[in-house]
C-alpha cells in the first residue's frame, strides 16, 4: 500500500485542498516551491502510462483540477508547473499516479 493510498484512506492526515468524486489534491510535505500540491486520482493507477491507457477520460479531469487548483491558489496569471515522473528514469517515488503543481516564484529549466 502506498503512502497516497494510505491518505486516501484517512490513515495518514494530509493538508487537503481540492476533494471530489474522481480525485484529490493535498499539500506536499517538502515543497520545492511556495505552492508545491499533489493531484491523485482515488483510482490507484501506478503511472500516468496505466491511467492513460485504462481511463483516458480520468486524465482529462485530474489535468482539469490542476488548472482549478492553480487558479485557487492564485497562480493561474502568474504561471506554473504541471509534472508527472513515471518511472525510476522518470524520478517516479510512489508508484500511485500524481502530478505535481509548482508556482509562487519563477521555476527554472531543467527540473533535476
Amino acid at each position: 500500500m502506498t503512502i497516497f493510498q494510505k491518505i486516501l484512506d484517512g490513515k495518514i492526515p494530509a493538508d487537503m485542498v481540492w476533494e471530489d468524486e474522481k480525485a484529490v489534491a493535498f499539500r506536499d510535505i517538502e515543497p520545492k516551491a511556495p505552492v508545491h500540491v499533489l493531484v491523485i486520482p482515488r483510482k490507484p493507477y501506478r503511472n500516468i502510462g496505466e491511467g492513460a491507457t485504462e481511463d483516458p477520460e480520468l486524465m482529462g479531469h485530474l489535468l482539469w483540477v490542476c488548472s482549478q487548483i492553480a487558479e485557487q491558489e492564485g497562480i493561474a496569471e502568474s504561471g506554473y508547473r504541471v509534472i508527472t515522473n513515471k518511472g525510476d528514469e522518470g524520478g517516479q517515488s510512489v508508484d500511485h499516479l500524481h502530478f505535481h503543481i509548482l508556482g509562487g516564484r519563477q521555476l527554472g529549466w531543467t527540473p533535476s
